[in-house]
């Protein structure tokens, strides 16, 4: 029987000829997302502000946001936020933290359900106070931090420092323009953001190293090569692999972007544009191309006794 094959054999696309074009836009996306993370901020949710979260349902029909705001406004909790989700009924409230401690949320939790009534259910509610929402914050950056190091010190041992340090580059530029992309449209940076920077880091990461892995096995093999060209092939060589992990993950995260609801909306959105997305391009156009710069192949010593260099076509990509 003959096997379903996305990407011939024979592939031999160019990508290195684009490294001219990817580095500067790169760049020039780089700079957009840092420029609108100070300018716009993140949208930081309840995990890392402290404060309080209710997700409520109108029982008697599209929700009033007008009035409910109305209400909410005479308790004089500061700036409360109100957000319509999912169907016209459901509400999201966000009260800013108040001053005096875990008793002072709870407080507002009580006079929120004593002002609205009876006229919604409470499908859910968070309360953080001001310590656990520092220490999270913390512990949120501090851990993916020590996952780009711990990438860098493996990929270090695993490979050589030319790819660990073409590894590390590539994924602080996924993490950037992913924090760049929330910063624009505002979404919620909670906990669940971190650990979707945390899945892109390893999912980016996975895509690269089985680029990188058949990068060092024909670097072995083929002394004479040029590296661009060496590079090209090893690309091609696993290309039919990469659109097929790509095409499943992306189906199985339109399917919790559309229809799993708001609690996850800002996870699934992250990985979307930085996995997918960002991901996919920079393994391709970033990560491996800089290998060129960083002098990747430049001591390989030519064998007397090869034959020939170019192979008649790439062989097939592991599975």
């Amino acid at each position: 029987m003959r096997l379903l094959r996305l990407v011939p054999d024979d592939t031999n696309f160019d990508f290195m000829r684009f490294r001219h074009i990817s580095f500067p836009l790169s760049a020039v996306m780089s700079v957009v997302a840092i420029v609108l993370y100070f300018s716009l901020g993140l949208n930081f949710g309840i995990d890392f502000i402290g404060g309080t979260l209710l997700e409520v349902q109108s029982k008697s029909g599209p929700a009033d946001l007008s009035d409910m705001r109305t209400k909410l406004n005479a308790l004089n909790f500061g700036d409360v936020q109100l957000q319509q989700f999912g169907g016209p009924n459901d509400v999201l409230i966000r009260i800013p933290q108040q001053p005096g401690g875990e008793a002072a949320q709870q407080q507002a939790v009580a006079k929120v359900r004593a002002t609205l009534g009876d006229a919604v259910d409470y499908r859910r509610v968070e309360v953080v106070g001001p310590r656990v929402s520092t220490e999270l914050l913390s512990y949120g950056t501090l851990g993916v931090m020590l996952a780009i190091i711990g990438i860098l010190l493996y990929l270090w041992f695993r490979f050589e420092w030319q790819f660990a340090l073409g590894a590390m580059i590539a994924n602080i530029h996924d993490i950037v323009l992913t924090i760049g992309f929330m910063a624009l449209l505002q979404l919620d940076f909670d906990l669940s953001s971190i650990a979707a920077l945390l899945t892109i880091l390893g999912y980016s990461l996975n895509d690269t190293v089985v680029i990188y892995d058949r990068i060092r096995e024909m670097l072995r093999r083929y002394k004479k090569m040029p590296t661009p060209e060496l590079i090209n092939i090893a690309i091609n060589a696993t290309l039919s692999r990469s659109i097929i992990t790509h095409v499943t993950v992306t189906l199985a995260l339109l399917s919790l972007l559309i229809f799993g609801g708001p609690t996850i909306h800002s996870f699934t959105a992250a990985m979307t544009f930085g996995a997918v997305l960002v991901g996919t391009y920079t393994s391709i156009f970033i990560a491996s191309p800089i290998l060129i710069y960083l002098g990747v192949g430049l001591a390989r010593e030519a064998r007397a006794d090869e034959p020939a260099d170019v192979p008649a076509k790439p062989a097939p990509a592991r599975r």
